[in-house]
């Protein structure tokens, strides 16, 4: 039987459940490979073990999907949209074609990512039922007979079994698809069984009476935490992501990802940082069960502290990074590193808050504004003289006068980039309005040769 065809297979009219016999006869000198079902799912949890970077819910959706609850989780990634593209871009340089979609339910997103045309989707938060509507029968995640079943009797898409009585339908079909239509609306539960890393540390606790009040949290985080730290010394580890998971008492999940810049095992900034985020808990009728996971951890030897009379200690603002990180995004916090180009848009690379500094600067002998705009924006001017500033300049509706200006600042093209850029040229002045504010503005070329440029001008930056 087939189980799986490539583009090319599938547009020679074969499809998946189709007798072999049947395709070879349809498709002669048809390429045969056997299946492993076994190793695809093996597969399939490692890839799931790799995606909790993006999340700490993570689950295997056989035979070909992953689902992730990202709940909490999207904005260490810079935003849903952001994060849905990561996703699909880095299982595309795995060389894996992958489609993601994010919604209110599982069940909707788990339709989007299959029957739509987009490479990513983002629904609206709330489900609305047209959105379901839409969608093929085969969207439900039901079994292929019931699928087929239903295509007989002319149902073709979900509205159309919407718009009848339920009850004749699941007597015939079976109770399945009612509560898949009711997992897709968010009308009935559909849980999730993480996947788990095989060499997990984890503790975890169990309340007798659940547990609501903050600082009764905060006090069995503080405590998982300790526990956590004797776990990981015992392994040499430092933990550069933990994941807290509480269960409450209506068996719902509810999940805390704090992360690390550097590998750590203190006990008391890991608590902090998990405190930190208490208010983001919403423990119902109480919770049952905390579970603190490092999911993801380096190696960390012991190293021996040495006096500050006999050496000086550089200040530690890796705690300072990770609060920021876990409040506003890891992907907002950042530095900027010198790079070797001319033109200034270029010569400035975001790093990680804590890169190592490789020593290499920028060059000193023209000065540079402290703030750089992303985009030149164009400017109105008036200049005598192509070598001359401009006398005055309007930017955003503001007319400013020139009171000094130093400059030309020449630079030219990257022509080993773009050939576009070989006859290219800029020239930067420094000027200071009557008000002493410092802007720095440039013409897009030499002021005479159309080839070198437009001509018109621009604003570049901003000085302190």
């Amino acid at each position: 039987m087939v189980t799986a065809l490539d583009a090319a297979a599938a547009g020679l009219g074969l499809a998946p459940g189709m007798v072999l016999a049947k395709a070879q006869a349809m498709v002669p000198g048809l390429t045969i490979a056997e299946a492993d079902p076994r190793g695809d799912a093996e597969a399939l949890e490692r890839l799931a073990v790799w995606a909790l970077r993006f999340s700490p819910v993570v689950a295997a959706d056989p035979p070909d999907g992953l689902v992730i609850d990202a709940t909490g989780a999207t904005h260490l990634h810079g935003g849903e949209t952001v994060m849905l593209a990561e996703m699909v871009r880095r299982f595309a340089a795995a060389g894996i074609e992958a489609r993601a979609a994010i919604a209110a339910t599982r069940g909707l997103a788990h339709a989007a990512a299959r029957f739509s045309e987009r490479p990513t989707v983002r629904l609206a938060d709330e489900v609305t039922e047209a959105a379901l509507r839409r969608l093929p029968i085969a969207a439900l995640r039901l079994d292929r007979t019931v699928v087929e079943g239903l295509a007989g009797l002319g149902f073709e898409r979900v509205g159309d079994v919407l718009d009848r009585p339920r009850a004749p339908l699941v007597l015939r079909f079976g109770p399945d698809l009612g509560r898949r239509i009711d997992q897709a609306l968010g009308l009935a539960a559909d849980p999730i069984e993480p996947a788990r890393p095989p060499d997990l540390v984890e503790t975890r606790r169990v309340f007798a009476e659940p547990i609501g009040a903050a600082e009764t949290i905060a006090r069995h985080m503080r405590a998982l935490a300790a526990t956590l730290v004797d776990a990981l010394e015992a392994r040499d580890l430092g933990v550069r992501r933990l994941d807290l998971f509480l269960t409450r008492v209506d068996n719902t999940l509810q999940t805390i990802r704090v992360g690390l810049a550097r590998p750590s095992r203190d006990g008391a900034r890991l608590a902090r940082l998990l405190c930190d985020r208490i208010e983001t808990i919403d423990p119902g009728f109480g919770i049952e069960v905390m579970r603190l996971a490092a999911t993801a951890t380096e190696r960390l030897a012991a190293r021996q502290r040495v006096s500050s009379l006999i050496e000086g200690t550089a200040p530690d603002v890796s705690d300072l990074v990770d609060r920021l990180a876990d409040r506003i995004g890891e992907s907002r916090v950042y530095r900027f590193a010198p790079v070797a180009s001319d033109v200034p848009e270029r010569s400035v690379a975001r790093v990680s808050a804590l890169a190592p500094d490789d020593g290499a600067t920028w060059p000193g002998d023209w000065p540079r504004p402290s703030r750089l705009l992303a985009c030149p924006e164009p400017i109105e001017t008036l200049a005598l003289l192509p070598d001359h500033p401009p006398a005055w300049f309007s930017w955003r509706g503001v007319r400013r006068r020139v009171a000094r200006a130093d400059g030309p600042e020449r630079v030219f093209g990257e022509w080993w980039l773009r050939e576009a850029e070989r006859a290219t040229v800029r020239d930067y002045f420094r000027v200071e309005d009557d008000g002493g504010e410092r802007w720095w503005i440039f013409r897009a070329g030499d002021g005479e040769d159309l080839e070198t440029g437009s001509q018109r001008w621009f604003l570049h930056g901003i000085f302190a």
